[in-house]
């Protein structure tokens, strides 16, 4: 999903998506205003770690919601940033903090899941609101999902036996809740079955655009992995999503009254234009009556 960094034709999708984020910002009007803020985990055998501090994977984090933001990791750090390269610099500082490992299939492979999330604020000053700007919001999460693993293939034993069984609930518990969206017709999808379909709960059923990439090994080897993978996939393309821009309620109830302000000051001014010519008519009315 990287690339090659340093050339523009071997950029992967993440620094490309950096650019796009700060090339958007940078074309927008001088009055607009724009906060970034990044933060990264991920889910290391259904724990959530920080990791972007030191000592995050000794402080075991929780999944929390409200009614106003929805579900959010309590405590989690996030940092303020202002362009490709710091935003470049916060993830490597995290994949070095990521739980890899050794298996007969990866030599470095990714005991985890991560997300990797770009939380956009932006405000531009409304001139019939006193210069005030209504602020709206969005996120961009990031998600590397670790890979299925048969433990035939794997060689897994001990904790690397672990690892692996508790990655495959989590995909399965994933699955599930793609088969249920797709379905359509379960009152209950089942969210809460893994911390990792319930950080994902806005992007797959909720307001969100998503887009999913499957990987493919070539080799035929991999032929039951590979074939798994594409189905997954063919599930995941069926779910539909009508997002919407995410505004902050207040703001969204201060613009239905400036609406509304704005419907009558227009009906106060039809009323205005309407009055003289009453008048006027009136004041022809009697002079016939004094002429008859």
């Amino acid at each position: 999903m990287e690339g090659v960094r340093d050339v523009p034709e071997l950029r992967g999708i993440l620094p490309n998506s950096f650019e796009h984020i700060f090339a958007h910002i940078g074309a927008a009007p001088p009055t607009a205003r724009y906060l970034v803020r990044a933060s990264y985990l991920e889910i290391y055998t259904e724990e959530i770690r920080d990791l972007l501090i030191k000592g995050g994977a000794n402080n075991k984090l929780e999944i929390k919601e409200r009614s106003d933001i929805g579900v959010y990791v309590k405590d989690i750090s996030s940092f303020v940033v202002k362009d490709v390269a710091e935003m470049e610099k916060l993830m490597t500082a995290g994949n070095k903090n990521r739980s890899v490992g050794f298996t007969e299939m990866n030599a470095r492979s990714s005991r985890s899941h991560s997300i990797f999330t770009i939380t956009i604020e932006a405000s531009d000053p409304d001139p019939d609101d006193g210069g005030e700007g209504h602020i709206r919001m969005g996120k961009l999460h990031l998600v590397d999902l670790a890979g299925s693993e048969r433990q035939a293939k794997t060689q897994a034993a001990g904790e690397r036996l672990k690892e692996a069984a508790k990655i495959n609930l989590s995909l399965s518990a994933l699955g599930n809740v793609i088969s249920a969206l797709v379905d359509g017709k379960s009152a209950h999808i089942p969210y809460r079955d893994s911390k990792l379909t319930r950080l994902l709960q806005d992007s797959l059923g909720g307001n969100a655009k998503t887009l999913m990439i499957a990987t493919l090994s070539p080799a035929s080897y991999n032929y039951d992995e590979t074939l798994g993978t594409l189905r997954y996939a063919n599930r995941a393309k069926n779910i539909k999503n009508k997002p919407k821009i995410n505004e902050d309620p207040k703001d969204a109830m201060l613009r239905e009254y400036q609406e509304e302000i704005k419907r009558l000051k227009a009906q106060l001014e039809g009323m205005d234009e309407s009055a003289p010519a009453a008048e006027e008519e009136g004041e022809e009315e009697v002079e016939e009556e004094e002429v008859e």
